[in-house]
């Protein structure tokens, strides 16, 4: 699965560095998400999520880059997910503009009927 998005945003690049390297916005992409580990330019999240009856964690690594971009991929369990990678890309744009460019590579399990 390969997914890419891409948008402009109304503020200045160095703007959306700064929300990308706090953890309050990565807290706020899903209810109850919180950071478990944090250093210099890595922090790992997890969020809960009931499914099938049981508790589960989905839990991901952020790497914020020199450049301000930030790369993450997701710790996959191989239950549904072999691999979930991707990055956040901010592309400075004319008049206090932001171009934000989403990209995620991701590979499940192979589901086989029984």
């Amino acid at each position: 699965m390969t997914f890419e998005k891409e948008f402009v945003v109304g503020r200045p690049r160095e703007e959306m560095v700064a929300d990308l390297d706090d953890d309050r916005t990565f807290a706020a992409f899903f209810p109850d998400t919180r950071v478990t580990r944090k250093s210099e330019r890595v922090r790992e999240t997890s969020t809960p999520f009931r499914a099938l009856g049981q508790s589960r964690a989905i839990r991901f690594v952020f790497e914020t880059l020199p450049d301000g971009n930030v790369r993450f991929e997701k710790i996959c369990d191989g239950n549904v997910w072999r691999s979930l990678e991707g990055e956040v890309k901010l592309e400075e744009r004319p008049q206090g503009r932001t171009r934000v460019v989403l990209r995620m590579d991701g590979r499940t399990r192979t589901f086989v009927p029984e």
